[in-house]
């Protein structure tokens, strides 16, 4: 009766091949946490003249992270540090991953450089990007003549 209920389950996953896929796949993952391409993850609002990129950052040090600028697109780059173990633990569950991470986001707009502000507050980074002066609508007078 043993016997049988083993050969149906290897049967089971002939007809559930996503399954067993998903299965190897996280036993992967627990190897060797890549870094994730959605990391991290950002919210861009426009208020005003500017733009506000929020995004969470905890464990990284500020001095980890570079932001650069180029026209509408902002690059986030960083490493978050590993933890230590001690001597004789290993991992019983580990999904928080570390190493290097770089995303490009491109604005709704072109930013001035010289007045962007950014800042860390219980691990999430916010950075203020002023519109481009030459980007600002401009009001233009009606002369009658």
């Amino acid at each position: 009766m043993n016997m049988l209920w083993s050969d149906v389950e290897r049967f089971g996953r002939f007809l559930d091949p996503w399954s067993e896929f998903e299965t190897i796949n996280r036993a992967l993952s627990r190897l060797s946490p890549a870094p994730r391409v959605d990391f991290p993850a950002v919210n861009v609002w426009v208020t005003g003249d500017n733009a506000v990129l929020t995004t969470e950052i905890a464990g990284i040090k500020p001095e980890d992270i570079d932001i650069s600028l180029v026209g509408k697109a902002l690059t986030l780059r960083g490493t978050r540090q590993t933890g230590d173990l001690q001597q004789g633990e290993t991992y019983h569950r580990r999904e928080r991953w570390y190493g290097n991470f770089s995303k490009t986001i491109e604005l709704p707009f072109n930013i001035e450089a010289s007045k962007v502000e950014a800042r860390t507050v219980n691990g999430v980074l916010s950075i203020t990007l002023p519109r481009a002066e030459a980007e600002k609508p401009k009001k233009i007078s009606v002369k009658s003549t």
